[in-house]
């Protein structure tokens, strides 16, 4: 048969057709480009990665070193307006203008502010809403200090031994410690802890009679003390007339001396008066 009419095959294959109709060339894919992308991706600077590593850490220690810092300031500033409020509530002067030396024109001897740390065994910051009484006490430890009794309150917070303390201690040279801000209680009076301000006074030997140096100051702290709340020396009592207790040993066991202190006080309430008069 005659296939000259008749076009034959061609080895060469034609474009897909597209939807359209019109031929659609087939893009090929670089196989080996996109192997080396993903190993590039794989593959990361160890000394980035390190340097990473060592600036996270810097701005965490930074961090820190500011906060401790942050938190010491905070710790240093509570510090000193505690101190500096438990002044102003004894000297009763809200303006801030109060002190030892003023007190001591006031007629109170020098007292050194050294309050105790809050806590529930000597501290426990229960506001007195008015001062009625101030009780004097002994400590019934001969020859102690009134740092050494100062420093034992303080200690309760870890002993956690017994809940005691008191607004002041007066020592054998006559030194006076505050413990206590005068708007605080303190646990020393049992049921008058509550409306009374607590002086335990320190004593060279058993008997439990004040030296010199340390009747003085309880004399002139408990009289400027009477000012300051409008007190008189009624209102000035012993441990023993709470809850009967030999408290100041002496000064139950001997009761003249009890009423010669009890007058000495009177007698320097009228003193404080003059002075702050001027």
């Amino acid at each position: 048969m005659n296939n000259k009419g008749k076009k034959g095959k061609t080895g060469k294959k034609s474009p897909r057709p597209s939807h359209s109709g019109r031929p659609v060339s087939v893009k090929k894919t670089s196989s080996g480009s996109s192997r080396r992308k993903k190993k590039s991706l794989r593959k990361k600077n160890p000394i980035k990665i390190l340097q990473r590593i060592v600036l996270i850490c810097i701005i965490v220690i930074v961090a820190f070193a500011a906060c401790a810092l942050g938190y010491a300031f905070f710790e240093m500033r509570m510090e000193q307006s505690e101190t500096q409020s438990g002044q102003e509530e004894i000297s009763g002067n809200a303006s801030g203008n109060g002190g030892p030396e003023q007190w001591q024109a006031e007629g109170a001897p020098f007292i050194d502010v050294e309050l105790l740390t809050p806590n529930s065994y000597s501290r426990p910051q229960i506001s007195i809403e008015q001062v009625n009484y101030i009780a004097i006490h002994y400590t019934a430890n001969p020859g102690s200090t009134a740092i050494s009794n100062r420093n034992y309150f303080e200690n309760l917070a870890t002993t956690q031994d017994n809940k005691v303390s008191s607004h002041f201690v007066i020592g054998l040279e006559g030194e006076v410690v505050q413990c206590i801000p005068t708007s605080e209680i303190s646990y020393a009076t049992n049921s008058r802890n509550v409306d009374t301000i607590s002086i335990e006074c320190c004593h060279p030997d058993e008997t439990g009679q004040f030296n010199t140096a340390t009747y003085d100051s309880v004399v002139k702290l408990t009289a400027w003390l009477c000012t300051r709340f409008g007190l008189t020396s009624d209102q000035v009592i012993r441990h023993y007339d709470v809850t009967g207790k030999d408290c100041p040993k002496y000064y139950v066991e001997n009761p003249d001396a009890w009423i010669q202190m009890k007058s000495d006080i009177a007698a320097q309430i009228q003193t404080d008066y003059a002075l702050q008069e001027k």
